[in-house]
């Protein structure tokens, strides 16, 4: 489990095929903050860009670490193929704070920017949302974005479509990687679990479920 409070700005070094065809995912070179890795160990659960991945080695003194990624799971998710920038995530403690709210890292879907400005000392972020994920957006609800725990502040329903704001202040800017986000850009999407316990409760207690 995750709290959505980025723990750590990184970058994915490699991204190495893991087979001659794709089926096949990749391995996954990650360059960390000096420090980042010093309480990690092996089979330990870090979220990259919202998603829960396994340790599968690490060189602490080199500040890097590998994790395999199935051919699957990189359809299922964005930005995480080739080199570039990720926020990373350390798994919840029993005794941590819940800064943010409770996540999996289990990446529901892939949105897409359609707009990002400034609005005074803020940002304004609209991401459109696959439709089956409507029913799961609420204002001031919590939505995960590249593992970035948000509140939602307009929903706007389409036909085949849900579109959502989010304001960023600057601090979240800075020290995520959501500064770098254009129109058009990709992003990992994981509703909040507790709408989702809600809505599968309902579904089971109506005469169609």
């Amino acid at each position: 489990m995750f709290t959505g409070i980025v723990t750590a700005l990184a970058r994915i070094a490699e991204a190495a095929p893991l087979g001659p065809d794709p089926s096949h995912g990749r391995r996954l070179t990650v360059e960390t903050p000096a420090g980042y890795l010093d309480d990690v160990q092996l089979g330990d659960s870090i979220a990259l860009n919202g998603a829960c991945m396994t340790v599968t080695s690490f060189d602490a003194a080199a500040h890097r670490f590998s994790v395999d990624i199935s051919a699957e799971s990189l359809d299922k998710t964005a930005g995480l193929v080739e080199p570039g920038p990720v926020n990373l995530e350390k798994a919840l403690r029993a005794h941590d704070r819940l800064g943010g709210h409770i996540v999996s890292g289990h990446v529901d879907g892939i949105g897409q920017v359609t707009h990002f400005a400034p609005v005074g000392e803020s940002w304004e972020l609209r991401l459109r949302s696959p439709r089956e994920l409507a029913k799961f957006l609420a204002y001031k609800g919590s939505i995960t974005v590249n593992g970035v725990s948000l509140t939602v502040n307009r929903v706007t329903d389409h036909s085949d479509h849900c579109e959502f704001s989010i304001n960023l202040i600057p601090h979240t800017l800075e020290h995520t990687t959501l500064g770098t986000l254009k129109v058009g850009t990709a992003v990992n999407l994981e509703v909040d679990l507790i709408a989702r316990y809600v809505e599968r409760m309902l579904s089971a207690a109506s005469p169609q479920g």
